[in-house]
């Protein structure tokens, strides 16, 4: 067995490649596992917005980076060892690991709404390491077996699907309504993908970047795109996206990716009387809202927490082959070139959509 290394950042935002658990002595053994756990050689990772966001500013609303912290939660890769109570896995299975471990007694996970487990771990956030390492081990339940009919880069990418399929599937998405998508980040354009899958249309798309723009009008042909400025009011911008909609045309839902006020309030400005505006990105923890417009166009504001029970599902969509969410793997590093990754990540000079880290 190599040795297990882990991508770590610190409290003062330093980024570095070191030794992780579990120890690869204890891999083969299987001595470190607790009942239930697998060990998973991860294959490939992606890097999230929210781990350049760790190592960048130390933190994201409560989860603080305040030790060295292992980044990464969207992996996939191959099992090397088993628990012994373990019967539904076994060695050599191929799968995408969902980056969550829940109490399985509290009113979410009784009613179906993990995603809101009281005592939720997310191998995202501090104090719980994540996954960009050599090994991990994980619990059997959120290691969803992917086969050969889906690659370790695809696996890499449904936790990026989930999402979107999250927010579209509670958006209430359906054929034929208009559509704007504010941010063509990577979730904002696997979700305009999803969109177009889902039957929407018209689609506009808005953001800053005019790179990423035209990257969307590839990606999705037929989407309209709407390049707008930093310092633009959201009025302004929300104009731009209903000239582009075209006559008698108004958005049903906005799905908002970024996080971003400005963003947000584009949203709202950009809907139709009755519509939806529906937030999946992840912001700051208070955020200015343009309230009376919103309550005079009745627009409903609805948010997500992350997905649940979405994986099997995200599965079937990328077998299926109507969505192709690896044409955004733009980028690709080895484990010990992790800093370089992160560095392409998170400079849009280098043009990165989504980075992919090899872990083999």
């Amino acid at each position: 067995m190599s040795t297990n290394r882990g991508v770590y950042t610190d409290p003062v935002h330093n980024l570095y490649v070191a030794d992780a658990e579990p120890a690869a002595g204890t891999v083969s053994s299987g001595s470190s596992l607790q009942p239930g756990e697998v060990t998973v050689a991860t294959k490939r990772s992606g890097i999230c917005g929210s781990d350049v966001h760790f190592w960048k500013h130390g933190g994201i609303g409560p989860w603080q980076v305040a030790t060295p912290h292992i980044l990464g939660h969207e992996s996939a890769g191959e099992i090397v060892a088993v628990h012994l109570s373990v019967t539904t896995h076994k060695v050599g299975d191929r799968i995408a690991v969902e980056p969550q471990i829940i109490c399985f007694a509290c009113k979410p996970c009784l009613t179906g709404r993990y995603n809101g487990c009281k005592k939720l771990t997310f191998r995202s956030s501090p104090l719980s390491h994540r996954l960009l390492r050599t090994y991990v081990n994980h619990l059997t339940i959120w290691c969803h077996k992917i086969g050969y009919r889906l690659s370790y880069d695809g696996g890499a990418l449904l936790e990026l699907l989930s999402v979107a399929l999250t927010g579209v599937t509670r958006a209430g998405v359906m054929i034929g309504d208009p559509v704007v998508v504010c941010g063509a980040g990577p979730i904002g354009l696997i979700t305009l993908q999803v969109c177009r899958v889902a039957g929407a249309w018209l689609i506009v798309i808005i953001d800053i970047n005019e790179t990423r723009l035209k990257f969307a009008e590839k990606y999705v042909p037929g989407v309209r795109a709407c390049l707008v400025r930093r310092d633009q009011s959201p009025e302004d911008s929300a104009e731009q996206v209903n000239g582009l909609m075209g006559e008698g045309v108004e958005a049903a839902t906005a799905l908002e990716c970024t996080g971003m006020e400005s963003s947000l309030a584009t949203a709202v400005h950009s809907v139709k009387f009755g519509g939806k505006a529906f937030v999946i990105g992840v912001g700051k923890d208070k955020l200015e809202i343009p309230f009376m417009r919103m309550r005079a166009r009745e627009i409903e504001l609805k948010f997500q927490q992350r997905y649940v029970n979405m994986w099997p599902r995200a599965i079937r969509v990328l077998e299926s082959d109507m969505v192709d969410p690896k044409k955004l793997a733009t980028h690709e590093f080895c484990l010990e070139d992790a800093v370089d990754a992160f560095l392409a990540a998170a400079d849009p000079k280098h043009g990165a959509i989504k980075v992919l880290i090899r872990s083999e």
